[in-house]
């Protein structure tokens, strides 16, 4: 059966960690009917989460994709992990849904990774439902949790419903939309629909009348009529609010308990009647600016948002049709890569379990296999078209380790299964890195690193170790200093020899020429590490021919590549060659790229050499309650705090700290916070080390190369 691109919901389940995501995906299910039998995470029984590692985890580690029947709609569900590990799982589902269930726990409250999410939300402009799970916990505290969230997302936070008694016996909630109040049985399920009780009456209305009120303020004609008559009827009641929902004016907020299956059915009523469809949503933005319309009549338009690896299937690629109806056997354009790819079978997925369809609407979301040339971000159409949507923006990485295979013979094995996850995970970058002779995995934690780990061991068989990574330190130069050597080689017949007088100067923008040194020819070099080299040319009366003046760059550039303090990069130097000599015979380009290099390193260690270290900007936001922790943590890694703010109730730290001191931070950071905290680095620049630092890192350099 074909869903209209009206009668599509597409859902992604948000929250931090325990938070209930994968329990509520499960009733959202057992409610359409969709399972027999209402899985449990406890039992690793659920839809959701069906892989070995998530179930020997107990949490989700992977987006899954699923759909349920509901009335007039097709809901599409996809639930999400909550650690930020897996963030990119979390940006990819959200490309796709039109509409987003926020989990908070009842007990904990809007937790550090509901604050990191709704970042996404609002960068997606998502529509979103705030559900406050858990009602039944003995520790459950609805009101302070939807306080909370008013503190943190704003005034547009308006409760639908409320608990009358949360904890350990709960089971009854009142709806001040429809203002009935809902009992559930024991066991959950169905509930039985009662007058509100007179002590709760007032209440009642006054969130009722706040929800007309919101509903009103979208549509003129709807607050001509409220300001008429005081109230709407429910069908303009729906409309308004569903203008509201889609426009982000409202975060309606629901009360569940997943495990317990009280609450899913009525939030997938809410669902159904007032959350938007594809076709309701703003247009999809295109790479070059422009839009397209979610709209059957269109060609055919597919945007792969997921991709995976599964034994004895392939490319398993999961998408979302944007325009046009996709139907199986059609034959699309990959705009990325222009190949074609005959898309042979169509499904919808629950979980592990996919059900063969024919052919799919503008809005719906489907999975297919067994693509040639396509990835995640590549967007497929019908020939001769040319849309492109805009690609995920992953996260930048947080984290690095280097690789260490237990063998050399491994090595290839090893880094084909890291590629086929890379394929899988744009969050994880792969770096054969020539200056450090490491292979580095650059990710989003130590969880996600660790995780992927397991996934090479257990799946690909193939035992790895991670080790620390070297710093990328680069290499300059504080003063000026002349040096001049003489390479002279006679093995018989034709020798070898150059001779070359050179000045090095550390080199800044908008620096003058020499002021006692002829300039007779200038070249900038853009390093590709960064910074520069600027060679001059200053060698008067033919003492050296211009014609080895490339070879004498080259000798000089390879030193630069492997510095002389430690075998790092070195940068931001001027060196100007103004005398020497040369041999009629014997002088050749091999020798004089040979005493420039001998030259340069001599001069450069006479020029008060200086160390730089990459110094990365840290934000971190933490719970105020662990705060002197993190802070007593950040002084033992020689970070300096550059300022620090409150975010809702949480708090953010901004801080700059060096590379070499952020091994295992986002391990380190868990566990001292129990969770509570969460970080973003970036690059900031490059510092001089200190002179200790400096003469430990020479001197571990130097017992290196003697090794």
């Amino acid at each position: 059966m074909r869903y209209a691109t009206k009668d599509l919901r597409n859902v992604v389940l948000l929250g931090h960690p325990g938070s209930g995501k994968t329990a509520f995906a499960e009733a959202m299910l057992f409610e359409a009917k969709a399972t027999n039998r209402l899985g449990k995470v406890s039992e690793k029984s659920t839809i959701s989460d069906f892989t070995n590692i998530e179930q020997e985890r107990g949490n989700s580690i992977f987006s899954t994709q699923m759909h349920a029947s509901w009335k007039t709609s097709k809901i599409n569900i996809i639930d999400t992990p909550g650690f930020d590990d897996f963030i990119g799982e979390v940006v990819c589902s959200m490309k796709v849904a039109d509409t987003a269930l926020m989990m908070i726990n009842a007990r904990a409250g809007v937790e550090v990774g509901t604050e990191i999410i709704w970042e996404y939300v609002e960068k997606f402009n998502t529509p979103t439902l705030l559900v406050i799970n858990h009602c039944d916990n003995d520790k459950a505290d609805f009101e302070t949790a939807l306080e909370q969230a008013k503190e943190r997302f704003g005034n547009k936070v308006l409760p639908f419903q409320f608990p009358i008694n949360t904890g350990v016996g709960f089971n009854k909630i009142v709806d001040a939309l429809r203002m009935i109040m809902y009992i559930f049985p024991d066991g959950g399920g169905k509930p039985e629909k009662h007058p509100i009780p007179e002590e709760h009456v007032a209440r009642a209305q006054e969130m009722h009348n706040a929800l007309v009120e919101a509903a009103a303020e979208n549509d003129e004609g709807l607050m001509e009529k409220f300001f008429e008559e005081g109230s709407l009827n429910e069908s303009e009641l729906a409309s308004g609010l569903r203008i509201a929902l889609a426009n982000q004016e409202i975060f309606p907020v629901f009360i569940a308990s997943a495990e317990r299956n009280m609450g899913s059915g009525r939030i997938m009523g809410f669902i159904n009647d007032i959350a938007p469809s594809p076709a309701d949503r703003p247009p999809a933005i295109l790479e070059d600016g422009s839009t397209l319309a979610c709209d059957n009549n269109g060609p055919a338009s597919v945007f792969i948002y997921k991709t995976l690896s599964e034994p004895r299937v392939g490319m398993v690629s999961y998408f979302k049709v944007f325009s046009g109806v996709l139907t199986a056997g059609d034959e699309l354009i990959n705009i990325d890569n222009r190949n074609p790819e005959r898309i042979n079978q169509l499904f919808v997925a629950n979980g592990k379990n996919r059900d063969a369809v024919n052919e799919l609407a503008a809005g719906d979301i489907g999975v297919t296999v067994k693509l040639k040339n396509s990835h995640t971000n590549n967007t497929l159409n019908t020939k001769g078209v040319d849309h492109k949507i805009k690609q995920i923006d992953f996260p930048n990485s947080r984290i690095r380790v280097a690789v260490q295979p237990p063998s050399k013979g491994e090595m290839e094995k090893l880094m084909k299964a890291l590629h086929q996850i890379e394929e899988e995970d744009p969050t994880l970058i792969i770096e054969q890195s020539k200056a450090l002779k490491q292979t580095l995995l650059h990710g989003q934690g130590q969880l996600h690193l660790d995780i992927i780990k397991y996934r090479i061991e257990k799946v690909n068989d193939i035992e790895m170790e991670f080790i620390r990574p070297k710093i990328s330190y680069r290499e300059t130069i504080t003063q000026a200093a002349n040096d001049s050597y003489r390479h002279k080689k006679q093995t018989g017949g034709a020798g070898q020899f150059a001779e070359i007088h050179m000045r090095i100067e550390p080199w800044y923008e908008g620096m003058p020429p020499p002021a006692d040194l002829p300039v007779r020819k200038e070249e900038a070099i853009d390093l590709s590490w960064g910074g520069k080299l600027v060679f001059i040319w200053s060698v008067v009366g033919g003492a050296i021919d211009i014609k080895y003046s490339n070879a004498i760059k080259k000798g000089i550039l390879s030193k630069m590549e492997e510095g002389p303090l430690t075998g790092s990069y070195c940068q931001d130097i001027r060196v100007c060659v103004y005398d020497g000599k040369m041999h009629p015979v014997d002088s050749n380009d091999m020798a004089f790229m040979l005493a420039s290099n001998h030259a340069f390193k001599t001069a450069f260690k006479a020029a008060k050499p200086q160390i730089m270290e990459p110094i990365y900007d840290l934000e971190i936001l933490c719970s105020g309650d662990v705060m002197g922790d993190v802070m007593s943590d950040l002084q033992s890694r020689r970070a300096i705090i550059m300022g620090m703010d409150a975010e809702g109730h949480y708090q953010k730290i901004k801080t700059q700290v060096p590379l070499a001191e952020l091994y295992k931070y986002s391990a380190t950071l868990r566990s001292i916070t129990q969770g509570k905290a969460k970080f973003n680095r970036a690059f900031a620049h490059f510092s001089p080390v200190s002179g200790d630092i400096q003469k430990k890192l020479m001197n571990a350099h130097e017992e290196l190369a003697e090794a």
